[in-house]
């Protein structure tokens, strides 16, 4: 009988090893909560860009020239990207001439958004990077131009809830271009990933309009779509007049050192590499 232990024992940790390769690997830490996708990003945070290793030409073809193009008639368009990792949108869009906006990069992963500072310290003047989690978007109503998230959506706990986020920010006749998970991981990410007429469905649930799916990467299609209403879009203001309190929605003042909530008193620091950083700030 020793041996049929044994023989148990043996296929006992070949599951447990599968179902940690799955959790951790596959499916990014998901079905943990978002404290264990950011330390996941946080810890490959410095070889990132080695394992994604995207092609500059693929990123201005498929994000910056489209995006460009869905702006070029806003003056000084205002763009958010959530879950910006490395700062790959804000590369591929402001490394287009005719883009003359300001990108804000928000990320949950605070070694990642290091990583985006030092790789797009040349736009430092047009980049404003921001410690935060996608599900409470620091920002007032109909605020941006364009908000996109990329290659993130599956990894939060509701999609939905962070979707509702991104058109609240949108201004009426602004561009959503968001990512929708495919191929043959997707079906083991059961209730994150949606099939495509799922996650379409999903967008039509929101005011938006001429929702278009576009081929992209082997795991990844694109999804463009338009917030309903009149456009009203066009320059960029500062930070204060667009940022809001996370804790409370209050209106946030610069300080000396960052930003505090004139409503609860939260303090927002701004860390030594420019990051303002909102995650887990108590009123003083």
């Amino acid at each position: 009988m020793g041996w049929i232990r044994l023989i148990l024992a043996l296929l006992g940790l070949v599951l447990a090893g599968l179902v940690i390769y799955w959790q951790l690997i596959v499916a990014e830490g998901t079905y943990l909560g978002p404290g264990v996708v950011a330390l996941l990003y946080d810890w490959s945070a410095h070889v990132y860009e080695r394992i994604k290793q995207f092609d500059v030409g693929d990123e201005q073809w498929f994000l910056g020239l489209p995006l460009v193009r869905a702006l070029s008639l806003i003056p000084a368009p205002l763009v958010l990207d959530v879950a910006t990792g490395t700062g790959r949108l804000p590369r591929a869009l402001l490394r287009q001439p005719a883009f003359d906006g300001r990108v804000i990069g928000l990320d949950l992963s605070r070694r990642m958004l290091r990583q985006a500072v030092e790789r797009t310290a040349q736009f430092a003047d047009r980049l404003t990077y921001i410690w935060q989690d996608a599900r409470r978007l620091p920002f007032d109503d109909d605020t941006f131009d364009a908000v996109t998230c990329l290659e993130a959506l599956e990894f939060t706990p509701d999609a939905r809830e962070v979707v509702a986020e991104l058109v609240r920010v949108l201004r009426p006749g602004g561009v959503l271009l968001v990512s929708n998970r495919i191929g043959q991981d997707a079906r083991w990410l059961p209730g994150r990933a949606l099939s495509n007429e799922g996650f379409e469905q999903m967008l039509h649930s929101f005011p938006l309009e001429d929702v278009k799916r576009q081929s992209w990467q082997m795991d990844y299609d694109l999804v463009w779509a338009i917030k309903t209403g009149r456009p009203q879009g066009g320059g960029v203001r500062p930070l204060v007049e667009i940022a809001r309190c996370p804790a409370c929605r209050g209106q946030l003042n610069r300080e000396a050192r960052g930003l505090r909530c004139q409503d609860c008193g939260c303090d927002y620091p701004i860390a030594e590499d420019g990051v303002i950083e909102m995650i887990g700030k108590r009123a003083r």
